[in-house]
């Protein structure tokens, strides 16, 4: 037995721009952690998001931080992991890339992409997503008594798909940016450390 093969794990694959990261961000990793029993989860900041493009959005640098900041601090675990390979690479930041790119280093490793519900009906629209889904699980949060909607053509191709439970929660990085920019308190959706720093680096304001 090699010993990549000894060291296989179940990881979870955790991508967005995280612009900012906030709480529910953080629930849906521990829901993935403790749903799937996954060894780890690797947080992936996108470094240029194709379906975001003509937004603006804080740095790489800023958004990195910012999720390292709601890893290591309170509510964070030892088995979060930031990635920014898709930072260090040029151009669009596409999932199917990033993944082969890991798989080269760890092929024998179990992968999951965690991912939303919303994430999932737009999932037949990412670059090679036929491929995506025969590398790797699809590990859906859905809300209370929510079903999980997969597209049409997901369903007509081999795919291996969960359910996670997730609580409602109304945090996201809409409203995050909004309170910031209206120097409110943004503490409740990103908590204290992460608007620490938006504060400090005046990120999102309308000045």
């Amino acid at each position: 037995m090699s010993d990549n093969k000894a060291a296989a794990r179940q990881v979870g694959w955790f991508g967005g721009s995280f612009d900012p990261v906030h709480r529910a961000h953080l629930a849906l990793a521990h829901a993935a952690l403790t749903g799937l029993a996954l060894d780890e989860v690797r947080w992936v900041v996108a470094g240029q998001p194709w379906q975001k493009a003509g937004r603006r959005m804080a740095s790489g640098e800023d958004r990195a931080a910012m999720v390292r900041l709601m890893i290591e601090g309170p509510g964070g675990d030892a088995r979060f992991v930031l990635d920014d390979r898709e930072l260090r690479r040029a151009g669009p930041s596409y999932t199917l890339e990033s993944v082969r790119e890991y798989q080269q280093a760890r092929p024998d490793d179990r992968l999951w992409l965690v991912l939303g519900q919303d994430q999932l009906a737009g999932l037949t629209s990412w670059h090679g997503w036929e491929e995506l889904v025969e590398r790797m699980g699809l590990a859906v949060a859905a809300r209370a008594q929510d079903e999980v909607r997969a597209p049409a053509a997901l369903l007509e191709r081999p795919h291996r798909l969960v359910r996670l439970d997730m609580p409602v929660l109304q945090w996201s990085s809409t409203e995050a940016r909004r309170l910031a920019a209206e120097g409110a308190d943004a503490r409740p959706v990103v908590g204290e450390a992460v608007a620490g720093y938006i504060a400090r680096h005046r990120l999102y304001s309308e000045s």
